[in-house]
């Protein structure tokens, strides 16, 4: 038995590197679990991927970073949650969802890689900010860790559909479907401390959509 098996609901797995990868596109956030001193700890944190490498950053004093940097075995989660399925019993009410996770050790990442990376999590998070953002300095740079994880143990599992009753409930009159769930950006709120007049740059009201 490996890690990357299927045991429940196997038929809503797979292996395939195209599903991981756009569900970790998709995700602005994962959670990755760890043992800490001895006790298990899972933290949220930013993800961005790059080819078959997924990438996280904090300060290089965290937990979970210097966890990383001593070669720890790392559980990196995302999920993607699409709509509440509404059942005509309480126990096959569900949701639909799309969800990756990725068994693996930490590498620490230095140098042009580590730039990249830190480039495409801004991008990530807001397309086209960086031509409007200063040079990070020494110092920050110094004090922002990244840390990638491989894709080569990783599997995706998804759900679609409506509620899967039993047959005889089917004839109830009990109301069952989905409810999606949608997200996204509102208005953007300026700083206060924005000069007078200024304008926001197109890039950020693109995403209020």
């Amino acid at each position: 038995m490996t890690l990357t098996e299927f045991h429940r609901l196997p038929e809503r797995g797979t292996h395939d590197p195209g599903a991981v990868n756009e569900i970790l596109d998709a995700a602005l956030v994962a959670h990755v679990g760890f043992l800490r001193q001895g006790h298990p700890a899972v933290v949220p944190t930013l993800v961005v991927r790059i080819g078959d490498q997924a990438y996280i950053h904090g300060s290089p004093a965290s937990t979970l970073l210097r966890a990383a940097k001593g070669g720890a075995d790392l559980c990196l989660t995302a999920t993607l949650l699409d709509e509440l399925v509404l059942a005509r019993s309480a126990f096959h009410h569900s949701a639909n969802y799309r969800s990756v996770i990725a068994y693996g050790r930490g590498r620490w990442v230095e140098g042009d890689e580590k730039s990249a990376a830190m480039d495409a999590i801004v991008e990530k998070v807001s397309p086209g900010r960086l031509p409007h953002l200063r040079p990070m300095t020494r110092n920050e740079l110094a004090g922002t860790g990244i840390v990638a994880i491989a894709l080569d143990r990783a599997t995706a599992k998804v759900r679609t559909g409506g509620p899967i009753d039993d047959e005889a409930d089917y004839d109830l009159g009990i109301w069952a479907g989905v409810v999606p769930i949608e997200a996204s950006f509102g208005k953007p709120i300026p700083d206060r401390r924005n000069p007078e007049g200024l304008a926001v740059p197109e890039h950020v009201v693109a995403m209020a959509w």
